[in-house]
């Protein structure tokens, strides 16, 4: 079975054999002129990175770009980056994002981190550098010789959040009350870059978070069923992408590096109703690629059965600008397009249409008014539990 060349010069070039430490790769029939055989040797070569290269195995150029695009790493396999609504949540006056108008977090307040840059998947859509669309060659399903300890990467992020909002300090129009709070984050958003649940002790990181006080969401591409059932300890919203309706839409929008991965997307979903945990879809709408068969994706939404469903409009930005991906700025849809999607699919589904954030083009379905109801979370509580609404937060529009 073939999977997509992230390159996008043909439509197959490679088959794997997979397993979770070592991919084996061999040339097909028809080749995009990427040295297969020599990819695959060097793929496993270590890079030569200063400071943890030795152990972060990151290829030095993607490490430059990466520190360029504003990445701090922490350790030899986690970074941190701050995200334009924490930043601009400090100023006065500044737009706040979705997760606080959805579920009450502070903007300025999150940290937005992996502790791992690897993925398995090369989405068309997504602002990440994808290794081998730059020219990079790495193997970054196997990236990573030894993982640091999940105490010293909580800390970390932590100590590179401040750092990251410590610039702001002078600037004349950044509320003062609000970035001291910024300097004392309580929560954290495990979706930075690359496939968190390749980190083999996530369980422990969120521990080490919850019992800083920090809440956590954890967002996963839904194709590591056995790393989420062995978690232990559950993130406070756990989320999966919801990519595609259907096989053959799946494959064409997150081009999988790994054989089988739609097959394992149902297998996780199987795990993922299951948890004792607030559970959420989020599904990145791209016109004339995924944004069609609502019906496809109301069915994934009765078989995950999650408390609640992002449906968000694709943004042109970061990688998903680059030739090779094959979009357009004119695939962007715009709100009319995204509510009457997510008004479809939640008559489908059962599933309630109740909120909408303007600047994120992300709307959200709950699955009944209960969930509704309890979206807020409490940070009173550590790990961030859920507490019903009180009068004049959110603004439902059902």
């Amino acid at each position: 079975m073939g999977i997509f060349c992230p390159m996008r010069m043909v439509k197959y070039i490679c088959f794997e054999k997979y397993t979770y430490r070592y991919p084996v790769i061999r040339p097909a029939a028809k080749r995009c002129g990427l040295p297969c055989r020599s990819l695959a040797r060097e793929m496993n070569e270590p890079s030569r990175t200063p400071g943890d290269a030795s152990r972060r195995r990151l290829p030095d150029s993607l490490f430059r770009m990466m520190k360029k695009q504003g990445y701090h790493f922490v350790g030899a396999h986690s970074a941190v980056k701050i995200c334009a609504y924490a930043s601009s949540g400090m100023k006065k006056g500044g737009k706040t994002c979705y997760k606080q108008r959805f579920y009450g977090i502070r903007s300025w307040r999150c940290i937005q981190a992996s502790p791992a840059i690897g993925c398995n998947l090369a989405c068309a859509f997504c602002w990440r550098i994808i290794p081998e669309e730059a020219g990079i060659k790495w193997n970054e399903l196997n990236a990573v010789a030894s993982w640091d300890d999940p105490e010293g990467i909580a800390d970390g992020m932590i100590e590179e959040q401040r750092r990251l909002v410590s610039g702001f300090k002078g600037m004349e129009n950044v509320d003062r009350t609000r970035w001291l709070e910024a300097n004392e984050p309580r929560h954290v958003a495990l979706s930075l870059t690359g496939e968190p649940l390749f980190y083999p002790k996530m369980g422990e990181l969120i521990s080490a978070f919850h019992a800083r006080g920090i809440s956590t969401f954890l967002v996963t591409n839904g194709t590591m069923a056995k790393a989420l059932a062995s978690l232990g300890t559950m993130p406070t919203q756990l989320y999966v992408s919801v990519q595609a309706p259907n096989r053959e839409v799946y494959e064409r929008t997150v081009r999988p590096k790994t054989v089988g991965a739609w097959q394992k997307f149902m297998e996780f979903l199987e795990v993922f109703h299951g948890l004792e945990t607030r559970k959420a879809f989020r599904m990145t709408l791209v016109k004339g690629l995924n944004m069609l068969d609502p019906a496809g994706y109301a069915e994934l939404i009765k078989k995950g059965k999650p408390d609640y469903v992002e449906v968000k409009g694709f943004v042109f930005v970061g990688g998903a600008r680059g030739e090779g991906r094959g979009l357009t700025y004119g695939q962007m849809p715009g709100k009319e397009e995204i509510m009457a999607f997510a008004s479809e699919v939640a008559d489908l589904s059962g599933y309630l249409l109740v909120d909408y954030h303007e600047s994120s083009k992300v709307a959200l379905l709950c699955a009944d008014r209960a969930a509704a109801e309890r979206r807020i979370i409490d940070f009173a509580e550590a790990g961030g539990k859920s507490r019903t609404l009180h009068p004049g937060e959110g603004k439902n529009i059902a």
